[in-house]
């Protein structure tokens, strides 16, 4: 089943090499909006498709960002307009939107889509036409293996660390509550299932018994066969490469089968603190973790003031924002704090300013190294009391870990 993998890593090497072949010489990727209009930048996001979810709350996040930059008199005192298009959660969708967007479009800017899937493809077509690509959600190592100089990664760490945190808190327990045996059902996905591959390296070398392991395909929606397995296999834990779809569809395989492990850990799904509990059941996330780039009670750069925003012009409180919308959001900070320092919007100049220095914004103090990989850490997050909350490291903690999850429903 990892043929899967190398299938999307060549699919990924195909289009980059088309593009490439496709003409030696590109746009600059400078401003084409005289100087006076507005400041047009495309975007690609899953609003249909598997990604649908978060591709939304990107969306969400973006929309926000633009209306408190204009309402603030715009970037170097032009308006921002967004043109926003759909990609239908497909990586053949992306590049074609990418292409039309800068080629046919001749928008300012570029901002990246949602998931390392997309994200791949999509930089490579930006990098061909030398503009910048800030992206808020792909940061598989298929991202930085790509070796693009364009791309910015909007998150602390790369996507591999977002298992870490809750690796150093297992292993931070006494031996007498720590797992002894783990199963890892994991999304063949660029995202997803490296984050489990590393969790699981680090589990078995602690003594931590791997009793099931398996990579199923993108196109699997009901996870009961695979779950069945698990059961079978009875692990004190759950250590789950997810995204959305499938991450709800465990959940809901596990309640059905009424197996309930000491500890879940999910990487993606079990963070969305809108869709998750809608998807599961309110009562069946109480103890699930995941890991968490953002919180709303963050006082990073202009945190505060995002949340009101975002609750004046969405509804619901701060514990309802997805991440997602603040990593969307912290792409237009990071956009407005190179305009402020350098007085220009030029792709190039913003790959060379984005590569100095620390930028702070809603995810925190941010740096990369050449090819957009973060240089920071993750939290772990967990659900108490219908709350996704921060648990662990201590110094960023909202709340104590809770631990062993109770059984489903409590």
């Amino acid at each position: 089943m990892r043929h899967g993998r190398v299938r999307t890593t060549l699919a990924v090497l195909t289009v980059g090499l088309f593009i490439a072949g496709c003409s030696s010489k590109g746009g600059s990727g400078s401003s084409a909006s005289p100087s006076s209009g507005p400041i047009v930048i495309g975007i690609s996001l899953s609003l249909s498709g598997d990604f649908s979810d978060p591709g939304n709350a990107a969306k969400k996040g973006y929309e926000l960002w633009a209306d408190t930059v204009n309402a603030n008199g715009g970037i170097l005192g032009r308006q921002v307009q967004l043109k926003i298009v759909d990609d239908a959660s497909s990586p053949d969708q992306v590049v074609t939107n990418y292409q039309n967007l800068i080629s046919k479009d001749k928008v300012d800017l570029v901002f990246g889509p949602f998931s390392t899937l997309l994200s791949v493809p999509a930089a490579t077509v930006a990098n061909r036409y030398h503009y910048a690509f800030v992206e808020p959600a792909g940061g598989g190592p298929a991202m930085f293996d790509a070796k693009l100089p364009n791309v910015f990664f909007v998150q602390p760490a790369p996507v591999v660390g977002c298992g870490q945190p809750f690796v150093d808190f297992i292993l931070s327990l006494p031996a007498d509550q720590r797992p002894k045996t783990a199963a890892y059902p994991s999304l063949d996905d660029p995202f997803a299932s490296p984050i489990a591959d590393a969790m699981q390296a680090q589990f078995e070398a602690a003594g931590i018994k791997t009793v099931f392991q398996t990579l199923y395909p993108p196109e699997t929606t009901d996870l009961t066969p695979i779950i069945e397995k698990v059961v079978a296999a009875n692990p004190d834990m759950v250590v789950a490469g997810t995204q959305s779809d499938d991450a709800y569809s465990q959940i809901k395989a596990m309640v059905q089968a009424n197996f309930s492990p000491k500890f879940i850990f999910q990487a993606n799904g079990a963070n969305s603190p809108t869709e998750f509990p809608s998807k599961v059941g309110a009562n069946n996330t109480q103890g699930i973790f995941s890991c968490g780039d953002w919180f709303p009670n963050s006082t990073a750069n202009g945190n505060p003031a995002f949340v009101a925003a975002y609750t004046a012009k969405y509804g619901g409180d701060a514990f309802g924002i997805d991440s997602t919308s603040a990593e969307a959001y912290s792409v237009g900070q990071l956009i407005e704090a190179v305009a402020t320092k350098t007085g220009s919007i030029d792709n190039q100049t913003i790959i060379d300013t984005l590569h100095t220095g620390t930028w702070p914004t809603l995810e925190g103090s941010l740096s990369w190294d050449q090819y957009g990989s973060p240089q920071g850490s993750d939290m772990l997050v967990e659900w108490i009391d219908g709350k996704l909350l921060p648990v662990y490291p201590a110094d960023v903690a909202l709340h104590d870990p809770v631990y062993p999850k109770p059984n489903w429903g409590g």
